[in-house]
């Protein structure tokens, strides 16, 4: 076998010296505050239980092509009009995870005259959609919209367009936007861009997601839901108007030149959603997140969530790893996240809680964490 280059080597010898190696594993601790299955619908056989139920029991088994050769299957087609009608958008195009949806998004629609403006602490897969971008990109302060707003009085008249990009709810910190402010900001050549992935399950009725619990769907020019968080499947959709629609079918490259999903990922998306529109697991989940937060008080090391998502500061990786450690000796699995995913001094637990958890497991989280 041919040995990899020097670079690629040193690189790796680097990072096992820094403590930030990264290694699969197949075996986990029992109890479970890691994984993004926050309603269970994955771990409980919710999916499976639901699709057999409804009668979706399709034998194919693979795609054979991309959407736009042979790929595409009316099935997909209707799904995207029920996803459409769900989240009150004129249209849904549905992508193969969450990672190909904002780098498909990002990559295509603004130009060269264009400009984006970012909260800090998106999600990489948004920002690599933005760095294939040929637009102008800028980051403001992580909710700081006094930030975005002095950007945007500096810099509109400079560009065409004006792409505001934000997480509803944030990955690492289980925080909120503030769009209703953000979507006040935005006017006829200023649009917003809302990714979902973390609300969707988890806020706004049915589990629509936060712009439906704040009522701002109608004045995002795009939201992105993805269904490997809450809704415990594969998958994800943009939803938008028709000529977004039409526009990323022609321009968006992650959509374009990737296989499409199977049928099998389509059924579980389509059972997940009536699983949401039955309220299924939603109040448990809500439940135990109230549960935890009476527990732990907010303060510098835990980040004060109404989400699913909590976390612990531990400063370094050193200590970051080590009580991952401890905790995976009680049998609790939770990950440490550390720098450079995330800036170096804001180290971490990253804790996830599930509609499974009991009061009992969460009650020996916060007592080891505390």
């Amino acid at each position: 076998m041919l040995k990899a280059p020097l670079h690629m080597l040193q690189a790796i010898e680097e990072r096992k010296r820094n403590g930030l190696f990264r290694e699969l594993r197949d075996q986990f601790p029992q109890t479970d505050f890691c994984s993004n299955d926050y309603l269970g619908f994955s771990k409980l056989g919710l999916l499976e239980a639901k699709a057999k139920e409804m009668d979706l029991n399709f034998q194919m088994s693979g795609s054979t092509g991309s959407r736009l050769i042979s790929g595409n299957t009316e099935f997909a087609e209707n799904l995207e009009k029920g996803i459409a009608a769900f989240h009150n958008s004129e249209a849904a195009l549905i992508y193969n995870s969450g990672y190909d949806a904002n780098l498909g998004l990002m990559s295509c629609i603004a130009q060269k005259e264009d400009l984006i403006l970012s909260d800090e602490l998106m999600h990489a897969s948004l920002y690599d959609g933005i760095r294939l971008s040929y637009a102008k990109h800028y980051k403001f302060r992580h909710n700081d919209t006094t930030h975005l707003k002095e950007l945007l009085q500096r810099h509109k008249s400079n560009y065409k367009n004006i792409f505001i990009v934000v997480e509803s709810v944030y990955s690492m910190d289980g925080d909120e936007a503030p769009l209703k402010e953000l979507a006040e900001l935005c006017n006829d050549n200023c649009y917003l861009i809302v990714d979902e992935a973390h609300a969707i399950g988890v806020f706004g009725k049915e589990g629509r997601g936060l712009c439906n619990e704040f009522g701002i769907e109608q004045k995002c020019f795009a939201r992105i839901y993805t269904y490997g968080k809450a809704m415990g499947c594969h998958g994800a959709a943009i939803v938008g108007s028709n000529d977004l629609r039409n526009y990323l079918i022609n321009y968006s490259r992650s959509f374009i030149y990737t296989t499409a999903l199977p049928v099998k990922a389509l059924l579980n998306i389509k059972a997940a959603y009536a699983l949401l529109k039955e309220n299924i697991q939603m109040e448990e989940l809500k439940k135990n997140i109230a549960y935890f937060n009476s527990l732990v008080k907010p303060s510098k090391k835990i980040i004060e969530s109404k989400s699913a998502i909590h976390c612990k500061i531990v400063k370094g990786n050193e200590k970051a790893d080590a009580l991952e450690k401890k905790l995976s000796e009680k049998d609790i699995y939770v990950k440490a996240i550390k720098s450079p995913t995330v800036k170096e001094g804001k180290e971490r637990l990253r804790i996830c809680l599930h509609a499974f958890n009991t009061f009992d497991e969460i009650k020996k989280l916060t007592k080891l964490i505390k």
